[in-house]
């Protein structure tokens, strides 16, 4: 039947792509081919599989075509907050199509969907982009929807949580006495939707879990789990198998390693990392410097194909939600003997790189080491030791590495590397999981020196692994779309910026630099980042658009990410393999042989990481922003309102778009709440005009206000300008210092 089927494939195929074809359905196709009722079952499946893969495509009564001879496309649907839609197609190099909201029917966020390109209408109201309407649904993302249960007077119904599903969804009440605790009206719910196939008619579900009431501390951080369906507990035969693992570093472990315990090595995370795996050194050469990066050796205790090794492919990586981390490894892993705790021996991967007094690297080696950490630094502390002079041997050390960081933090914006970093804000939560504080972010020295040390050590690797013409994932961030450039060129002519061409890097790097520091630089950034391709993992070095390098990938941290575990085996591959650390006894474990995977399951892995890495973005964003929410919420509940500085940062007829800096949040303050006059807009200067005070508020414009209103379902807070007698930051629950910024890109 095998044979049968790639037969009947190659039959089918061809037969689509003669120019004489018209659309048959199964039966004609079989007909046509010539099949026998048994070949008929095999016919059926291979149309099955071909148009699940986006291979051909049904159209009305029934009937297959090849997808380009119809004007289809297949693809991933990702739905906006506003409702509109982009299908991603999966032929590579082809463009995204737009689909307007109209035109989405039943398809949900992340679907594959076969869309007809509209040929009386090729273009959308944006310039350049060809448009589309949802024909048919592949197959579903997810079949399940989060929501809050309500009941009217005759029927239940799931207010879904995320804003991109606006129907309500019908449950029946008789369904809650199904489960072992009964919803009630204002539960979290989990519903499992039926099949659905017009838009014009709610959908109906049922649900399969009650999270609990909405207030309830910390459901609305299992609502978020559910919502992006993270994995919340490991299997048991995961748990087990990281138990075995021992704590202790046997000697057999420590044959051909290279013993760096004697060296003077620091990690510096934030200060309330757990899972440590990095650690640096820097020294001075006669020619320069020599610095060394040593990333837990993670390869050594997960040995592929395990159960540990399946589960951390299947995350992909970890989640970092304000009251909880969910990780790709279990505790014992990341917290214990993976770490890089200090005064304690632990197995690592060290890349040695060797800087002439220019910054031009010169050399690198690699090696499996074994180090002990001498000081275990938060981002603080180091800051603090950067910022002033030397006092013993670890001040000289720090500052040492800076001094080379700085440099080469210098040299990589002179090659054209972008500045696309952002500020973060962080939700701090008490026990019950409340929001108490949030803390801002700055990308100081101390993170900037780690920075630049990881990002050295991923294409030191990068280019080892191009050398070798080893098979690996490869982080990539292709060159933007011209035209997409040139309309967000148009975006930045509206603040007054005067700006050239921005396909040219250069020019790029200048706008980003006019920018830095002023009220509008965050909508600038967010919207320059919309204008450019997404960074993802491939098998193949397509270069890094950002970073401005043309080999890159993730290597320095194997304890939160798969795809820096895949590059820690692809490096391992030099013909001496080491024991496992995993291995309890004395006999060879399958680690002792070096794992290949080929070109094919390496592309299905960058494919499957680069979707658990949206994922986890996503859900962490989602999570911060229903934090910092519930934030003002509880302001507005005690009747305590806190003052905070914020920027104008457009203007509209109906009032004025302000961010929080400290906060990164943006809200409206309503024209109807600016009470001392009224106020007319004026489009040209995107002002808005006091007609008896002649008062004016434009974009730029700092302004103190307070929280007036939160509606928690459509995420938006309004402001409220305070009285001038009121200093900014009054009492406010904000505070500013250096903790965390991600290296990864």
């Amino acid at each position: 039947m095998a044979i049968n089927g790639r037969k009947i494939r190659e039959q089918v195929l061809a037969l689509l792509a003669r120019k004489d074809y018209r659309p048959l359905d199964k039966i004609e196709i079989a007909r046509k081919l010539g099949l026998t009722p048994s070949e008929g079952v095999a016919l059926r499946k291979t149309l099955r599989e071909l148009e699940r893969g986006g291979q051909i495509a049904r159209i009305r009564k029934n009937r297959y075509v090849l997808p380009a001879e119809a004007d289809l496309v297949a693809g991933k649907l990702s739905i906006h907050q506003a409702g509109y839609g982009f299908l991603t197609p999966e032929t590579p190099g082809e463009p995204d199509t737009f689909i307007a909201a109209e035109n989405i029917g039943t398809a949900m966020h992340g679907d594959r969907v076969v869309a007809r390109i509209s040929r009386d209408e090729p273009y959308s109201r944006i310039k350049g982009r060809r448009e589309g309407r949802v024909i048919r649904i592949l197959e579903r993302a997810h079949d399940t929807i989060v929501g809050t249960l309500q009941r009217s007077r005759n029927f239940y119904y799931v207010v879904p949580d995320d804003p991109r599903f606006v129907h309500d969804i019908y449950v029946r009440p008789e369904q809650d006495q199904r489960l072992g605790t009964s919803a009630n009206a204002g539960d979290k719910v989990v519903v499992r939707l039926e099949p659905w196939e017009s838009r014009h008619v709610n959908p109906e579900g049922e649900i399969i879990e009650v999270l609990g009431p909405a207030s309830t501390p910390g459901i609305d951080m299992l609502s978020i789990i559910r919502k992006y369906h993270l994995p919340a507990e490991f299997p048991n035969d995961v748990l087990d198998q990281a138990e075995r693992i021992s704590e202790e570093i046997g000697a057999r472990q420590l044959d051909g390693r290279e013993d760096l315990r004697n060296e003077f090595i620091v990690t510096i995370d934030p200060d309330d990392a757990r899972d440590f795996d990095d650690a640096i050194q820097v020294e001075k050469t006669n020619t320069g410097w020599r610095l060394g990066v040593h990333i837990a050796d993670v390869a050594g205790y997960v040995e592929p194909g395990s159960a540990l090794d399946r589960e951390a492919r299947r995350r992909g990586n970890s989640v970092y939600l304000p009251d909880r981390v969910i990780p790709m490894l279990p505790e014992r892993l990341s917290n214990g003997v993976c770490s890089l705790n200090p005064g304690v021996d632990r197995l690592t991967h060290s890349v040695f790189i060797h800087f002439d007094k220019h910054g031009v690297v010169k050399s690198a080696r690699f090696a499996r080491s074994v180090i002990r950490s001498a000081h275990r630094l938060t981002y603080k502390q180091a800051f603090a030791i950067l910022s002033s002079p030397p006092q013993d041997r670890l001040g000289e050390r720090l500052h040492l590495a800076w001094e080379l960081a700085a440099f080469l933090r210098r040299k990589r914006f002179q090659h054209g590397s972008l500045d696309l970093d952002f500020p973060e804000v962080k939700v701090l939560v008490d026990k019950q999981g409340h929001p108490v504080r949030l803390e801002r972010i700055e990308n100081d020295e101390s993170h900037q020196l780690i920075e630049e040390f990881m990002l050295a050590a991923n294409e030191a690797v990068a280019r080892e692994l191009m050398k070798r013409a080893v098979p690996t994932i490869y982080r990539v961030h292709e060159n933007p779309d011209p035209e997409k450039l040139a309309d967000y060129r148009e975006f930045v002519l509206s603040f007054n910026y005067k700006v050239g061409d921005l396909t040219h890097r250069t020019e790029l790097q200048r706008l980003l630099a006019s920018i830095r520091g002023k009220p509008e630089e965050q909508a600038l950034k967010i919207a320059l980042l919309k204008s450019l391709k997404r960074a993802r993992y491939a098998p193949q070095p397509l270069g890094h658009y950002g970073l401005a390098k043309a080999n890159y990938l993730h290597f320095t941290s194997p304890i939160r990410r798969y795809a820096d575990l895949v590059v820690h085996r692809a490096l391992g591959r030099d013909g001496t393999p080491l024991p496992s650390a995993s291995s309890t006894t004395g006999r060879r474990s399958r680690s002792d042989t070096p794992y290949q995977p080929d070109s094919r399951e390496i592309t299905s892995i960058a494919e499957h990481l680069s979707i658990t890495e949206r994922t986890a973005a996503d859900a962490e964003i989602d999570a911060a922003q229903m934090k910092k929410l519930e934030f003002f919420q509880r302001q507005l509940d005690q009747r305590n309102p806190q003052i905070f500085r914020a920027s104008i940062v457009d203007v509209r007829n109906y009032g004025l778009m302000v961010e929080l800096p400290d906060a990164l949040i943006t809200g409206l303050i309503h024209v109807s709440s600016l009470t001392d006059d009224f106020y007319l807009f004026e489009p040209a200067r995107r002002q808005l005009i006091g007609r008896r005070s002649r008062k004016r508020f434009s974009v730029g414009d700092e302004v103190s206000v307070f929280v007036a209103r939160v509606d928690t379902f459509k995420r938006q807070v309004d402001f409220a300008i305070a009285l001038p007698s009121e200093a900014p930051g009054k009492n406010s629950r904000i505070k500013r210092r250096s903790s965390i910024a991600p290296v990864a890109r």
